[in-house]
């Protein structure tokens, strides 16, 4: 078994639901002290939901990139235990698979970026620039605490980094076959209209805020937010829940609530599209109240050094030819991009994340690490 695979199954076996953190990083910590790394193994958040994150960087003997990985100890919780083949924290192989909850998202990806720097940093013990890790177990919840913290840490400091790459699954049929170089934005709203509640066979005593809401929810879905660029698709306008009346047959309901979510694209604003929303309701006349959560707002990494270092390993490695995506939900590079001009996405094949048996192919994940040990060598010693 290799040295990636071992790590890979170590912390698969410690239960890391989120916030819970099971140790993940202090194993990763004494890993890369060992490598002279100065880690710091941080708690944010409150008292019933304490997240762990963990800082590391390693200084290069003189000035160059500052490379950073980035990626969460943190999963998913396993579901129904008796659907699972195989106990989801007692790592297991069937069929050349590795199997556990975490194994494709994404604790394969991090012992693949720690290994990759053992060996980087064995060979070049004298690089130039900086490599940095920032690890959280608050991505896959609510992710206040997180990320977004030690991004904040950091531009407290002064901190920047050049390039990043967060270890998410993005690969889609085999290993190498998709970097994500962006990701959209997204808005979420709820929308209360307010009415009046009335007996059904009494219309003219009542004010149906249904009835008044159709139209502009009608408009508000026909609407074209952008046409997208040739990074993004067009931004999406989606309603999730709809909410009204008491559940009787002869009751008007007394006011209406809607969940809705735009996923935008760099041709739109949050700004922008909460004050479309807000003109298109106020011109329908409705009594409402509306509120806002903005989870991230999109970003965009060109080609250049990172994506040319990355896809370079790729190939080197796998010989596929891989493609920029911006598909998908949000990552933590949403964060990382406020101090990094440079952050992409990239790891195992996705198909069982959030998944019961969720796995990866085994030999994959020395594949994984030498990719990332590969990108540091371009990026590091031969800019």
């Amino acid at each position: 078994m290799t040295t990636t695979l071992e790590l890979a199954e170590a912390l698969i076996a410690r239960r890391s639901v989120t916030p819970e953190d099971a140790g993940c990083q202090a194993l990763l910590a004494q890993r890369l002290e060992a490598l002279g790394f100065e880690c710091e193994l941080l708690q944010h958040g409150p008292e019933d939901f304490r997240v762990a994150n963990l800082w590391a960087i390693r200084r290069g003997k003189t000035p160059g990139v500052a490379f950073g990985f980035a990626g969460h100890t943190d999963v998913v919780p396993p579901g129904p235990l008796a659907q699972w083949t195989s106990d989801p924290f007692v790592p297991s192989h069937r069929n050349g698979k590795l199997y556990g909850r975490g194994a494709a998202d994404m604790k394969t990806s991090i012992a693949a970026m720690v290994v990759a720097v053992e060996e980087f940093v064995a060979a070049q013990p004298e690089h130039a620039g900086s490599i940095a890790f920032l690890i959280t177990s608050d991505e896959e919840g609510p992710g206040l605490d997180g990320t977004v913290r030690l991004v904040e840490l950091l531009q407290q400091r002064g901190e920047r980094l050049d390039a990043c790459i967060v270890g998410e699954p993005t690969s889609v049929q085999k290993l190498g076959d998709m970097i994500k170089n962006g990701r959209r934005g997204s808005l979420s709203g709820k929308l209360r209209v307010i009415g009046v509640q009335g007996h059904i066979a009494y219309p003219q005593l009542a004010r149906n805020p249904l009835h008044q809401l159709a139209p502009a929810l009608a408009e508000l879905v026909a609407m074209e937010w952008d046409r997208g660029n040739e990074h993004f698709p067009p931004t999406s306008f989606q309603i999730s829940n709809l909410h009204a009346g008491t559940g009787a047959g002869n009751v008007i309901p007394g006011e209406a609530v809607v969940d809705f979510n735009f996923r935008f694209s760099t041709e739109s604003t949050a700004e922008g599209l909460k004050q479309r929303v807000t003109s298109l309701l106020e011109r329908h006349g409705l009594e409402y109240e509306l509120s806002w959560a903005l989870s991230g707002h999109p970003f965009l990494t060109r080609e250049g050094p990172l994506c040319g270092a990355l896809a370079g390993a790729i190939a080197d490695e796998t010989g596929v030819a891989t493609e920029l995506s911006t598909t998908g939900g949000t990552s933590d590079g949403r964060f990382i991009a406020r101090i990094c001009p440079q952050v992409v996405e990239f790891g195992p094949v996705n198909a069982t994340i959030h998944k019961i048996d969720e796995h990866v192919d085994a030999a994959s994940v020395e594949v994984l690490k030498n990719i990332y040990r590969r990108t540091l060598e371009r990026l590091l010693v031969n800019p």
